[in-house]
């Protein structure tokens, strides 16, 4: 299956205003992420000790549970723009050890060799969402393919009809501006509800989308 997953606002971003290298998800954005960097299941999969076990850790190794691989955007690999020359962060957000220890498949306008790091190796796609979503479901073989982001991905993958199964991850704040996971121009579409599971730091919502 083809996934994704996103933390928004109730007003329905996923990211605050003024992104930056310093504050990647703007102004107020890590408040979105909240209900997972405390859990312990998301602590060790990034290498950290410690944490808590609790009604949304069950999400979080559901998530992580049989992806063989990753699509992702530019902006959310590294928030750069441009050739990589330019890019003062063109290794990427997450150090030698990313967590995702699966094909990464990173959809840019620049080309690159790939990158190669502990346990990942990010492969740089120049020519469209769609392109790199068939590369990562071969990488993947029976496993599922996860969407990660950021927002134009996701939206050029159910304008074209890739993805099967969509969950919300709505945090109880307002942003009031920044990255809207909706834009106009989402095509409509009725989805299936498979799971709801209502907790203190975030509403957790799981969609079927129908082909």
């Amino acid at each position: 299956m083809i996934v994704a997953q996103l933390s928004v606002s109730v007003d329905g971003y996923l990211a605050g205003p003024s992104p930056s290298l310093e504050e990647p998800l703007g102004i107020g954005g890590m408040q979105l992420h909240e209900w997972v960097i405390r859990l312990e299941a998301w602590r060790k999969q990034h290498g950290l000790e410690g944490g808590e076990v609790d009604i949304d850790t069950r999400l979080v190794e559901e998530a992580v549970r049989g992806i063989g691989a990753v699509v992702m955007g530019r902006k959310m690999f590294s928030g750069g723009e441009g050739p990589w020359k330019n890019d003062p962060n063109s290794s990427g957000w997450w150090g030698d050890e990313p967590p995702f220890h699966a094909p990464v498949f990173v959809v840019t306008h620049h080309p690159r060799e790939p990158l190669e790091l502990t346990g990942t190796t990010f492969h740089f796609v120049t020519d469209g969402v769609e392109t790199a979503v068939a590369q990562a479901r071969d990488a993947a073989g029976s496993d599922n393919v996860s969407i990660a982001g950021g927002a134009m991905v996701v939206q050029e993958c159910l304008a074209a009809g890739l993805l099967d199964e969509l969950t919300v991850h709505t945090a109880p704040i307002f942003l009031g501006g920044g990255i809207r996971l909706f834009e106009d121009g989402t095509p409509p579409k009725r989805l299936e509800l498979l799971d709801v599971v209502a907790a203190r730091l975030a509403t957790h919502v799981r969609y079927r989308i129908p082909a």
